[in-house]
């Protein structure tokens, strides 16, 4: 008997279900891989990203199949097929994705799929000897968002002791934090969560922010997480002891009170968008009314019926502009360069029922569908934004495939203006594709910004008055409340702590305002210190930021088996690894859109150099953080301290 409620019209429901993911699953329930007949293999609109050329007919007899196999699994029939051979895999694989995966991807895609629960991100601490040493190290973990709860998860599987110390008086990071109208995530959410935590019960495709909330509260209740954790406290410094290979922090409490705590190693998992950016402009602060940051969202402040002026069309003013527009009496949007917003029409969407569905009961489905959403928008998406060397066509493009993406975005673009010349002028971008952050576009931006109260300015604001903004042309635009859309101090990395390493050396005074890191997380002369999300662990067009901090922390646990293994009391990277390292990412982002000469945006710092982004595949990183290489760092024996 059935402890699923199966649905009587199980062919309706699955009408809301992926169907080349669905096929994909039904090869293990069935061992008959003819479900990956070339006859059906999906085609995919690189706009819509829907499986097409399956006619229709031919569809719905699939799903009327899938129904009868599904039932009878439901019903107790085993699986036929659960762990297939890796020639059947890659099958399955290429099938998905409607497109032949090189060789080279597939242990990478094999152990992102885990198909058996388990994966290279999973702490290896089953050695006696190794679980003895775990227990005596302490982790300090500074803040409790996706990556400190991360941590924590995996340093409890390790048996490692860890206390995570976080500012805000809750989990969730960037999601505790921002709460402006509209607030939600830009990346599917079924690939946006943990890859070993999915929930299938998500309401959107790409959630509102009360939801992620609701995400990370949860994962931190499930691990019982909160018991590690110090809410309403802040680190200050970090000073490394020479004599005793510890680090000594410095935290102060909401109350002003502090106390110094030591630990072996410390995690900083604080992120890169954090700490909002305010504009350079005459007479900051001078305006009499309500003015805030979106990050810092004013909800004491009623905006109906006011006039509000946005400075800023980044991503969050993309998303709050149309939640806030129907509401004002007037709104001016101050815009600098527009944002290339992607078509992707399901941006507001709920998730069918049906698709829930299939997520939750039907076995392997909800591994093939986060595949396809791996594959489609991570390496998939990347050589649309790779530069060639021979391109001579616009300079609005690097390459061929740049100029048709260029194209496809621009016609979603132009589309939604057509009754709008004059507003067609300003919302079409003149640089790159990938060159800065590109945002989600299913309509709603240009819909308020065609509205009747909605102003569009795109001369220069040059002084903020009493009263308001004056811009270039010298217009005084008179408002009641002033937004800033205005980002963050990105490449400011851990501007809020100061860390003294060996022999007192400042971390900031060595950066000198440019942060590196050997694969974004250690720096020679700060022993036992990680940084996850550090310098150039970005990602522009290719995934998710969970798979980047599930590699890392997979790396920073193994630094702690080694430390383990070895009898280190200490590890930090060799000078000779770390230039080597930051000379290769610098030459390499030379090579993508985002790093084109000609084009500014926060992924570069004040030297024009680009800080923030990854400009390699996924698969480079998870290879590169496999496991930390001994020979890549200086181990410090107890009896042999580094000069």
């Amino acid at each position: 008997m059935s402890m699923v409620d199966i649905p009587a019209d199980l062919e309706t429901v699955l009408k809301d279900a992926h169907l080349p993911a669905l096929m994909t699953a039904l090869v293990h329930m069935t061992g008959d891989p003819q479900w990956l007949r070339e006859a059906w293999k999906p085609t995919y609109n690189p706009a819509m990203r829907t499986d097409t050329g399956i006619p229709a007919e031919t569809q719905a007899e699939i799903r009327r199949q899938a129904a009868l196999v599904i039932r009878a699994h439901l019903e107790g029939k085993p699986l036929a097929l659960p762990n297939p051979d890796t020639e059947l895999l890659r099958r399955q694989m290429n099938f998905v994705a409607g497109a032949e995966i090189p060789e080279t991807y597939v242990d990478f895609l094999l152990d992102e799929l885990a198909l058996a629960g388990k994966s290279s991100k999973d702490p290896q601490f089953e050695q006696p000897k190794l679980q003895a040493a775990a227990r005596k190290l302490k982790v300090l973990v500074i803040g409790a968002g996706m990556s400190g709860l991360l941590t924590g998860i995996r340093l409890t599987q390790a048996g490692v002791p860890f206390e995570i110390v976080e500012k805000n008086a809750d989990v969730g990071g960037t999601w505790f934090e921002n709460t402006y109208p509209g607030c939600r995530v830009d990346n599917s959410n079924h690939m946006y969560s943990y890859s070993f935590e999915p929930n299938h019960a998500w309401p959107q495709h790409f959630s509102p922010q009360p939801e992620l909330l609701k995400y990370f509260r949860g994962i931190a209740e499930k691990y019982d997480l909160r018991k590690a954790i110090r809410f309403g406290t802040r680190v200050d410094t970090l000073a490394w002891d020479e004599a005793r290979a510890v680090w000594r922090a410095v935290l102060t409490t909401s109350t002003g009170a502090t106390e110094v705590i030591e630990a072996n190693v410390v995690v900083t998992a604080v992120g890169q968008l954090n700490r909002p950016r305010f504009p350079d402009i005459e007479g900051f602060g001078d305006f009499a009314g309500p003015a805030f940051h979106s990050a810092e969202w004013r909800h004491d402040v009623d905006l109906k019926g006011k006039r509000v002026a946005v400075i800023g069309t980044g991503a969050s003013a993309y998303q709050f502009v149309p939640e806030i527009a129907p509401d004002v009496a007037k709104l001016t949007v101050f815009q600098r360069t527009p944002p290339w917003g992607m078509p992707v029409p399901h941006y507001h969407d709920d998730v069918p029922d049906g698709m829930k569905w299939a997520l939750e009961h039907v076995p392997f489905f909800d591994k093939w569908y986060r595949f396809w959403l791996f594959w489609m928008t991570t390496e998939g998406m990347l050589p649309m934004v790779k530069s060639d060397p021979a391109w001579n066509g616009s300079p609005d493009a690097v390459s061929a495939a740049n100029a048709m993406m260029r194209e496809m975005a621009t016609a979603s673009l132009m589309a939604q203006v057509t009754d709008r010349p004059d507003l067609a002028a300003k919302v079409i971008p003149r640089y790159p594709i990938g060159g800065k952050r590109s945002v989600l576009d299913n309509g709603v931006w240009l819909a308020a910004l065609k509205r009747d109260n909605v102003d569009l300015v795109t001369d220069k604001v040059v002084r903020i008055t009493p009263k308001g903004v004056v811009t270039a042309d010298g217009v005084e635009h008179e408002v009641d409340v002033l937004i800033y859309g205005t980002g963050f101090q990105a490449s400011n990395f851990l501007s809020f702590l100061k860390i003294k390493g060996r022999n007192g050396r400042d971390l900031h005074e060595t950066w000198g305002g440019d942060a590196r890191a050997y694969l974004g997380m250690t720096n020679p002369g700060f022993p036992n210190l990680f940084t996850i999300y550090g310098p150039n662990t970005n990602i522009v067009v290719n995934g998710s930021i969970i798979f980047f901090s599930e590699c890392a922390v997979r790396y920073i646990v193994g630094a702690l088996k080694l430390l383990a293994d070895t009898g280190a009391r200490a590890m930090e990277p060799k000078q000779g690894v770390f230039d080597k390292f930051n000379k290769d990412v610098d030459e390499a982002n030379a090579g993508w859109a985002w790093g084109s000469p000609n084009v500014s945006s926060w992924y570069k710092n004040e030297f024009g150099r680009v800080s923030q982004n990854w400009p390699y595949g996924l698969i480079d990183y998870w290879r590169a953080t496999l496991a930390p290489k001994p020979d890549d760092f200086v181990l410090e024996k107890a009896s042999e301290p580094v000069a």
